[in-house]
């Protein structure tokens, strides 16, 4: 997802109000950013909480200013001045974190974003959790408020095509109940019941913004009386499923069981690839197929 970012980013390197901020990384992804945004392209150095203030003071000149790191990198280290000075003002500054949830993988829990959603959504942060590369040239045509950018990996089965964006999307259809899936984990679900036959599958929607709002009424009658299955690479805590969870609640909807899947951290006190790490919380393939098939 990370070269489909850069790609998105470039359509607007012709605008003289557009900068674009990085901690000193980017390496084989971020250079023809730099060729074409020319002085509008900071590396800020390791040096987080002083980029974001530097975004802050470009936002107050009128700039719209995109500000790129490693997700726990972009959102945890400068929690202060992402809270003192973008939140305070309302500045439209584009907090982008590549890498979300176990992403990083052997580099650990230092390098890997669980909570960051929740985090964010708790400074009153807009948080967008594209699910597909498609999605990106969408969620950075504009940005009113402070949001928060979380990349994964685009999932999606071979030769399909993600429908066009909204915050929630019905990306496979089924009768038994939907599923809820944050950003990226809606193809690999989509990839792991795409055989089954729609009599037997959950449907699969695509989760990308924490807008109760923005719920489809589709979805909700195909969960009334049914199953409900919520996965995300992010801590239960704060998250989707907390999220969805309350909302049904407070609108009187009820649901014949509920399976929230979210990352469990590091049950095993072992690390390894995002791959090792969602099959430890059943957020692979084979575990989500196993877990509709039960």
């Amino acid at each position: 997802m990370r070269k489909a970012f850069a790609s998105a980013i470039l359509a607007h390197s012709h605008r003289d109000d557009f900068f674009f901020l990085t901690g000193d990384l980017g390496f084989m992804a971020l250079e023809e950013i730099q060729a074409a945004f020319g002085e509008r392209f900071v590396n800020a150095g390791v040096a987080e909480q002083n980029m974001v203030g530097v975004a802050a003071g470009l936002a107050r000149e009128n700039l719209q200013v995109v500000v790129y790191s490693i997700a726990p990198f972009c959102y945890a280290r400068p929690f202060e001045q992402i809270r003192n000075d973008l939140r305070l003002g309302n500045l439209p500054v584009c907090l982008v974190g590549n890498g979300g949830g176990y992403a990083y993988g052997h580099m650990g829990p230092t390098h890997h974003a669980l909570e960051d959603c929740a985090a964010m959504n708790a400074l009153g942060v807009r948080v967008l959790v594209p699910a597909f590369d498609e999605d990106l040239p969408s969620l950075l045509e504009h940005f009113a408020t402070t949001t928060y950018l979380r990349l994964g990996y685009d999932a999606k089965p071979a030769g399909q095509m993600a429908p066009e964006y909204a915050p929630w999307r019905e990306v496979l259809s089924g009768e038994c109940g939907a599923i809820a899936a944050l950003g990226p984990l809606a193809g690999i679900a989509w990839q792991a019941l795409a055989d089954l036959p729609e009599n037997a599958r959950p449907s699969v929607w695509a989760v990308c913004e924490f807008n109760n709002e923005a719920i489809p009424a589709r979805f909700l009658d195909q969960i009334a009386g049914k199953p409900l299955y919520v996965l995300e690479e992010h801590v239960a805590q704060g998250g989707l499923g907390m999220n969805l969870a309350f909302t049904l609640v407070e609108r009187g909807l009820t649901v014949e069981k509920l399976v929230h899947r979210p990352a469990l951290g590091y049950p095993t006190g072992r690390f390894g690839s995002q791959n090792f790490h969602r099959a430890q919380c059943g957020l692979d393939g084979s575990s989500i197929r196993a877990m509709v098939v039960r």
